[in-house]
C-alpha cells in the first residue's frame, strides 16, 4: 500500500531541519524565519497531513501523523516543532531518537490542558469549545483561532502574517482540524521526558496565552540540562513577532 503523500518544500543548504507547524496553520507560516535559516540549514518545510497542500489521511493521530512523517522526512535531522507540530516532533524524538540530531520546542506544552499537577495547561473547555464550534463553522473557529495566537504580541504584525497565510492556501480539512484538536487536548508526553536523549530547547513567547511560560519554566525546572529560550515582549508566535531573535536563537542551538 503505498503511503500518503505529504507537501514539502525543500529550501536552503546545510544540515537538514525538519519544520512543524501550528494547528490549522501549514508550512508557510514559517516565512519570516526562512530565508535567516536557509543560509546555514536545509529546511524541510512540510504541510501536515489535511492542512496546505498536503492530502488528509484517514484519521489524524498522533500515532498515524508520525508514521506519515516517517516516510517523508530525512534518515535524520534536526527537527523544530511549533505549538501543536511540538507534539508531533516530541513524539517522533521519543519513538525514533536515532532520527532526531537536535529538537526544538517553540510555544509548545508536552502537555495541552490543565490538571491537578500540570496546572500550568490551558482549560479543557476552551478546546472542547473549539471543537464543538468547527461542527457550526470551521472557517470561523479557525479565524477565531488565530486571535488567540496573536494576543500578547506587541503589535498587529502577527494576526497581519497569520490571515496572510491562511488565506494563500486551501482551507484545512475538517477531519484534520478535529484530529488535532482532540491531540492537543487528550496528549500529555510529560513521561517521555525521562527517557529523551535527544537534546532539547524550549523557547517561547513571555507574554504567550496559550502556552504560558510558566510551563516551560516548569519543564526547565525539572530537566535543566534542556535550556529555555524566553523571547520577551513575545505572545504565542514568536518567530513572526521576533523573527531575527527567534531566528538566531535556533542557529545558535543547532550549529
Amino acid at each position: 500500500m503505498s503511503q500518503p503523500s505529504l507537501h514539502c518544500r525543500c529550501v536552503g543548504q546545510g544540515p537538514d531541519l525538519v519544520l512543524l507547524h501550528g494547528w490549522g496553520m501549514h508550512a508557510g507560516i514559517w516565512h519570516p524565519i526562512v530565508e535567516s535559516l536557509a543560509t546555514n540549514f536545509r529546511l524541510h518545510l512540510i504541510d501536515l497531513p489535511g492542512h496546505g497542500l498536503s492530502a488528509p489521511i484517514g484519521s489524524f493521530t498522533l500515532e498515524s501523523v508520525c508514521d506519515v512523517l516517517a516516510q517523508h522526512v530525512p534518515e535524520r535531522a534536526h527537527w523544530l516543532g511549533w505549538s501543536l507540530g511540538g507534539l508531533f516532533a516530541l513524539a517522533f524524538a521519543a519513538r525514533h531518537p536515532q532520527r532526531v540530531e537536535r529538537l526544538i520546542m517553540l510555544a509548545s506544552n508536552p502537555c495541552f490542558v490543565a490538571n491537578d499537577t500540570w496546572p500550568q495547561g490551558m482549560a479543557r473547555n476552551v478546546l472542547e469549545g473549539f471543537a464543538e464550534d468547527l461542527l457550526q463553522d470551521h472557517q470561523a473557529t479557525l479565524t477565531r483561532f488565530l486571535g488567540l495566537i496573536a494576543r500578547g504580541a506587541p503589535d498587529n504584525t502577527v494576526l497581519r502574517e497569520l490571515r496572510r497565510a491562511v488565506r494563500a492556501v486551501p482551507s484545512p480539512h475538517v477531519s484534520a482540524l478535529r484530529g488535532g484538536l482532540t491531540i492537543l487536548r487528550d496528549t500529555d508526553l510529560r513521561s517521555s521526558l525521562d527517557a529523551l536523549s535527544v537534546p532539547t530547547l524550549w523557547m517561547g513567547g513571555v507574554c504567550d496565552t496559550l502556552v504560558p511560560i510558566a510551563a516551560l519554566r516548569r519543564v526547565h525546572e525539572h530537566y535543566p540540562h534542556m535550556p529555555l529560550q524566553e523571547v520577551a515582549l513575545a505572545g504565542h508566535a514568536p518567530f513572526i513577532s521576533h523573527p531575527q531573535e527567534t531566528a538566531a536563537a535556533i542557529s545558535e542551538f543547532l550549529l
